[in-house]
């Protein structure tokens, strides 16, 4: 489900080399000095052979989106495994979600730049980001189906579309988040879990199971 490509073919290769330096580019330089000119010359190949591999910046950084997700999920499916609680499940996939973007904490800001417009191919709700956001969400769900809990299924089937928006907003704070070891990331994590450690219980209860339902159902269109 979570499985890492490993290039086996002299295009795999060729691709893997273009994406490397794409991503080495980004750290370096940010999004917006990274040209397609610059990516091939540093992965040794033509400005052709790069754009027959993406035939854009975005689509590497799509493929940086779903390389980021898949990091992800090697570090915190395993982790999950010795865990049952649902919330401590959600915030092993919260945590090991920043822990897997800190190399790039340098170079968020300008993505963010980038992608702040809704319209923005490389904003993470957008409609290219479909196969990056979907593994972000599936892990989400591994968190929540397989925790014990007395969540009606209904709203189970419905939270983990809106963790991904909740995440969305976690990793926006921890960008700008300059204080010691992103302390102030820390507590708005640490308060977002309490507060949902709370809540969940009442969900059970005929009126606040039907509000439930529609505060999720309205954090998960904020994607469409």
């Amino acid at each position: 489900m979570f499985e890492t490509e490993i290039p086996d073919t002299k295009g795999a290769r060729t691709r893997a080399r273009i994406s490397e330096a794409a991503i080495a580019s980004f750290l370096e330089r940010g999004y917006a000095d990274t040209t397609m000119r610059l990516i091939a010359e540093r992965a040794g190949v033509s400005v052709g052979n790069a754009y027959y591999y993406f035939p854009s910046k975005n689509h590497l950084v799509q493929d940086l989106y779903e390389r980021v997700q898949r990091e992800h999920a090697a570090v915190a499916v395993p982790l999950l495994a010795d865990e049952r609680g649902l919330v401590d499940r959600l915030r092993i996939v919260f945590e090991t979600g920043l822990a897997t973007l800190a190399p790039y904490q340098s170079s968020a800001p300008g993505f963010l730049s980038a992608m702040i417009a809704p319209d923005s191919p490389i904003n993470p709700l957008s409609a290219d980001s479909g196969p990056a956001r979907e593994m972000t969400v599936s892990l989400f769900r591994e968190a929540v189906s397989g925790a014990q809990h007395r969540i009606p299924a209904d709203v189970a089937d419905l939270l983990p579309e809106a963790l991904f928006v909740a995440y969305i907003g976690l990793v926006l704070r921890w960008t700008y988040d300059g204080s010691t070891r992103h302390e102030k990331t820390t507590r708005m994590l640490d308060a977002g879990l309490h507060l949902l450690a709370v809540s969940l219980p009442f969900v059970r209860m005929p009126g606040l199971h039907q509000t439930a339902r529609e505060l999720l159902t309205l954090a998960a269109e904020v994607r469409s």
